[in-house]
């Protein structure tokens, strides 16, 4: 007679993630001078093969948040990340044992957590009023994301033996698709093959599954680590995405307005400024955007550097980010077009000017001869 199967094959963690762009920047080292915390190592610490410059550039300043601010249950642990583009996270892990249709009824509840999301929302804030000294610009309005993904570190099949990801993909991919997509029924065999689509292992005893709000991992809780921060650091970057596609929305709207009003001579002349101040913004962008590029630019041509794309184009940062370079190309094409409309009414007002001196000059002379 063979062994029983496990009573709770899974054994893991539900992991939620709730970031919010609170400034234009937040400056590390003072703020862990008013937290008084020391700088920390460089992470996170790779498991699979990668050259010794494969690290995150900015390490974010980590503030645990004690369990029951939160109440998310049981044994779970939070804590707060502060980077230095301007962006705040508030991570959640809650650990777990179970079977997977348990599981599946489990992750929907947690994707549905409001009151969850307005404990951290509360807890952010109260966090960003302590480390004012430290930040720049801060935001009048938060633009808000949440993630949230599901580690299963352990997981037994019917012979009480564990599963390799392929065997986990064959048996339980249905499963997997509807804890990506946050469902507790079924999904049609062409979308759970549509999120089964962005799949990745690098041994045959590990996977990621990225979707759009959730994902599902399935390793060690020592290997699980770095994917989770590449998720973390995919959904910084669309946040700081839409910040600038929702400012460059703003300024180009207020341009287009004012051209459109027009206000002849004068209005022309006026629009030296109205450039200049369009293209300041526009080159704080083209900064701002590098700035959140470094911050990644560990990554190499490797395992996590796909994984990194591949979720990075699932939550959406490819998308936002060809909008903000199209916009840049329109506020760039609006600077031309403001310039040369100024160049050309300070031409006519020099050319006015000239012309007036001269009549002015022929009238003297004129007068004088007589």
């Amino acid at each position: 007679m063979g062994p029983s199967p496990d009573p709770a094959p899974l054994r893991g963690s539900l992991w939620a993630l709730f970031l919010y762009d609170v400034a234009e920047e937040i400056h590390l080292d003072k703020l862990r001078q008013l937290l008084g915390l020391e700088p920390p190592p460089r992470e996170p610490s790779f498991r699979h093969p990668a050259p010794e410059y494969v690290r995150f550039e900015r390490p974010p300043v980590v503030e645990p948040i004690p369990p029951e601010r939160l109440n998310a249950g049981p044994g779970a642990r939070a804590r707060l990340k502060y980077f230095d583009i301007g962006v705040v996270s508030v991570e959640v892990e809650l650990p777990f044992e179970t079977d997977w249709e348990s599981l599946v009824q489990l992750a929907a509840r947690w994707t549905a957590a409001s009151d969850l999301e307005s404990r951290a929302e509360a807890f952010a804030r109260e966090a960003i009023a302590r480390a004012t000294p430290a930040i720049e610009q801060p935001a009048r309005q938060w633009l808000t994301e949440d993630y949230y993904a599901v580690h299963v570190a352990r997981a037994l099949g019917e012979s009480g033996q564990p599963l390799t990801a392929a065997a986990l993909l064959a048996s339980h991919s249905a499963d997997i698709a509807r804890i990506v997509r946050g469902e507790t029924t079924l999904l049609s065999e062409s979308e759970r093959n549509e999120v089964l689509r962005a799949s990745l292992s690098y041994y045959p005893n590990d996977l990621i599954v990225a979707g759009w709000s959730g994902a599902f991992l399935y390793d060690t809780p020592e290997a699980a680590s770095p994917a989770r921060q590449l998720l973390e650091y995919a959904n910084t970057q669309l946040l700081e995405f839409r910040h600038y596609d929702e400012l460059l929305t703003r300024v180009l709207a207020q341009v287009y307005d004012k051209l459109e009003r027009g206000g002849g001579l004068l209005g022309r002349w006026r629009l030296g400024a109205e450039a200049e101040r369009l293209n300041r913004i526009r080159l704080d962008v083209r900064e701002l955007s590098e700035r959140a590029d470094n911050a990644i630019k560990f990554l190499s041509d490797m395992y996590y550097a796909r994984a990194y794309r591949m979720a990075s184009e699932r939550v959406g940062v490819g998308d936002y980010r060809r909008l903000v370079e199209d916009k840049l190309r329109a506020a760039g094409d609006l600077y031309e077009f403001m310039t040369n409309s100024f160049h050309q009414a300070r031409a006519f007002v020099l050319e006015f000017l000239v012309v007036a001196i001269l009549v002015i000059e022929l009238g003297n002379l004129f007068l004088f001869h007589r």
